[in-house]
């Protein structure tokens, strides 16, 4: 049995056949990795604390990522954790008008804005935006409706039942990678029902929101069980917590932790990669393709 076959087995789902992704005017096939760059328009956010929060210099940041080998742009508007209030209007302000020069410069690069905000997700696909990553698992349950009203991509996360911005405590579950299973597949079959495209829709565990390290740890190591579920898995572990807490590293030594367990998700079946560097991520990857290449191969 492969490893992807036997997560599945692991997490009690049946395997699927992976799904095409289609995003703006890009497709990625099944056993293709997408890096995903990430552009904070925010002064607080807790790896750049607030490096890209200017225009230009997000704008700089941006083309740097394309550069170096970046396939998607995610950019948020708000810190996800805890922090000064930014209502819609404000968030809007900070996304919306970036994303529509952004898609001037770069007419090729798949755009995603990072929001939980139907309101947001809206405006910023009118002005350019390919995808929504919803990371806060449908707290507004009316995203969903406009990444099918709009042909947006729809991003479904897992959170453990958290609402936006706040921290896990004494986070539990019985088996947190059958949890997240569940809640995803849940998740992308209502985004279907509403109308989202089957073929832009990504699931995305959501280390570190609503888990603890060992929780994210454990998600990790049965990538694979998700993966096998036919939707594109999204990973989202650049500099996280649960890095630092496993090396007993600052925020700032987390590159070569992130790198390893990107490499790892990659090899267990994740597609698309959220990452602070993107060049590095890219050869990161594009090692694991090229492993992954080499197997049944005689030297």
């Amino acid at each position: 049995m492969s490893t992807a076959g036997a997560g599945a087995a692991r997490e009690g789902a049946a395997d699927a056949p992976p799904r095409v992704l289609r995003l703006g005017g890009r497709s990625f096939a099944p056993g293709e990795h997408a890096v995903m760059a990430v552009v904070n328009r925010t002064p607080d956010s807790f790896f750049d604390r607030g490096a890209t929060f200017a225009f230009d210099a997000a704008l700089r940041a941006a083309d740097a990522a394309v550069e170096r080998g970046a396939d998607i742009i995610d950019v948020g508007g708000v810190k996800a954790g805890h922090g000064a209030q930014v209502d819609p209007d404000e968030e809007t302000g900070r996304t919306a008008p970036f994303i529509a020069e952004l898609r001037r410069r770069h007419p090729g690069v798949v755009i995603s804005v990072d929001t939980w905000r139907a309101r947001v997700g809206e405006e910023c696909v009118r002005a350019g935006a390919d995808l929504i990553n919803d990371t806060w698992a449908g707290a507004d349950p009316d995203l969903a409706r406009v990444a099918a009203a709009t042909g947006a991509g729809l991003v479904c996360s897992h959170t453990g039942g958290l609402g936006p911005r706040t921290d896990p405590h004494r986070a539990a579950y019985g088996d947190v990678a059958a949890d997240v299973a569940a809640t995803v597949a849940r998740l992308a079959e209502r985004a279907v029902d509403l109308g989202v495209r089957p073929e832009g829709i990504l699931v995305d565990p959501t280390h570190d929101f609503g888990k603890n390290t060992y929780h994210s740890l454990e998600l990790t190591r049965r990538l694979g069980g998700l993966a096998a579920g036919g939707w594109p898995v999204l990973v989202a572990v650049s500099n996280k917590d649960f890095i630092g807490e496993s090396l007993d590293v600052p925020l700032t030594d987390r590159l070569a932790g992130t790198l390893a367990v990107l490499a790892v998700s990659a090899w267990e079946g994740a597609r698309v990669f959220r990452v602070h560097d993107a060049g590095a991520a890219r050869t990161a990857l594009d090692t694991v393709a090229a492993v992954r290449a080499a197997e049944g191969r005689r030297a």
